[in-house]
């Protein structure tokens, strides 16, 4: 029932895209993650496709996942707008399974707020990525002030119930219990927003 509910809740903010988002929201950091995308690329919780300005390299494929049917609609047609080969379909990630080495590269933006269990999900993209591969983050989570963190902690249940995910949690420590090899981290915004840049580890 909580998962049927937020469906419901990024379907309506489907319905309110704009797409001139697509170049403001979170556009320098979304730039800076993706410009080295290629191969085959797996996207999660693709939402609207505010990543696919970013997408510069027009001989990889895309196979992208979201449990809105509004913003699978919705992004299916930003893909055809941006030229992108891609596959994109309704599914609940967590439940969700590929083969082992599946993708080249793996990208997750603003999505681990949103899991039941979001180490799980690291484990899934950790076997998914080839071993050659890598995987991209852009994540919010808690700020490094320590007054912004004790709020964000305050606050927690009314955001969590206003937009469907996490305000509060540490991603670094989420990174840290699962496999993925760390290569680089970058911190913005009072600290509150992760560039992650990883490799598969064992599994």
């Amino acid at each position: 029932m909580e998962k049927e509910r937020l469906v419901r809740k990024f379907d309506k903010q489907a319905a309110r895209y704009d797409r001139s988002r697509e170049q403001r929201a979170l556009g320098a950091w979304r730039e800076a993650l993706l410009r080295d995308v290629h191969g085959h690329v797996f996207e999660a919780a693709v939402g609207a496709g505010a990543n696919f300005p970013f997408y510069r390299n027009k001989n990889m494929s895309l196979t992208a996942v979201d449990f809105s049917p509004a913003m699978v609609q919705t992004a299916t047609q930003a893909a055809r707008r941006y030229g992108i080969e891609a596959n994109i379909y309704q599914h609940d990630l967590e439940t969700l399974e590929f083969p082992d080495e599946s993708f080249d590269t793996v990208v997750s933006t603003l999505s681990l707020c949103g899991y039941d269990d979001p180490v799980a999900v690291l484990h899934k993209f950790n076997r998914w990525c080839k071993k050659d591969g890598q995987i991209l983050l852009l994540e919010h989570g808690t700020s490094s002030f320590y007054g912004l963190k004790v709020l964000q902690h305050a606050i927690n249940p009314l955001f969590r119930s206003m937009s469907g995910c996490h305000l509060n949690r540490d991603m670094l420590s989420l990174i840290a219990q699962s496999p993925l090899v760390l290569t680089s981290s970058e911190r913005h915004f009072y600290g509150m927003m992760h560039l992650i840049r990883a490799t598969p580890g064992p599994s």
